[in-house]
């Protein structure tokens, strides 16, 4: 299987054909994408401005797959620094992590589930602001606002729908109104899937 740097290259190869150049792009997503496949395209699409018609603007490719590049970089050397960490944690005996690493997080039941289903609601921030935002909050950062975004404005209250077994509206979820990441889960424990109104860009 070739690697994230191979399909970065023939990316960055201008003698190949815009679409060989744009599924390079797309297969270096399969290897790293912080807000999902999807969402993580979506968001390439918008701030490097790819066009429908890759012709007409190829350098987009290039400055999508160096964003990608620059925010896996950051997560590299904090995912090797993470794995040193567990390591001598698990000498000392301690086999179940103090914390779970952000990458870690399964998207089913994830507050930033959203983003799996509609590649529209992820956070507006460019994927190394937001890898070094999670990062922080891993080392016990307190920062403002959305843990995903940053946004200080007032949560979106959601009521939790007929979803569940008893098949009634029985509370509410609070969604940030920037990302629609769930702020506060419904009241119940249970998981459910929400469809905010919300979309990015």
């Amino acid at each position: 299987m070739t690697s994230f740097h191979t399909h970065r290259a023939r990316v960055h190869d201008a003698s190949l054909p815009p679409y060989r150049r744009h599924s390079a792009l797309r297969t270096c997503l399969t290897r790293f994408a912080p807000y999902g496949l999807r969402a993580t395209y979506h968001h390439l699409t918008v701030s490097a401005r790819i066009p429908r018609f890759l012709e007409a603007d190829p350098d987009a490719l290039v400055r999508a797959v160096d964003e990608l590049h620059e925010a896996r970089e950051l997560w590299r050397a904090r995912a090797e620094e993470y794995a040193e960490r567990r390591r001598a944690q698990k000498r000392a005996g301690r086999r179940l992590p103090p914390e779970t690493a952000w990458w870690h997080v399964r998207w089913w039941g994830s507050p930033n589930a959203a983003w799996e289903h509609d590649p529209f609601l992820h956070p507006p921030l460019r994927l190394p602001d937001y890898v070094r935002r999670q990062n922080a909050l891993l080392d016990g950062v307190v920062l403002p606002g959305c843990p995903a975004c940053g946004e200080q404005g007032p949560p979106v209250p959601l009521p939790t729908g007929p979803g569940d077994d008893r098949g009634d509206g029985h509370g509410r979820a609070e969604l940030c109104r920037c990302c629609a990441r769930v702020l506060t889960p419904c009241g119940c424990g249970r998981w459910h899937s929400f469809e905010p109104a919300l979309r990015t860009g």
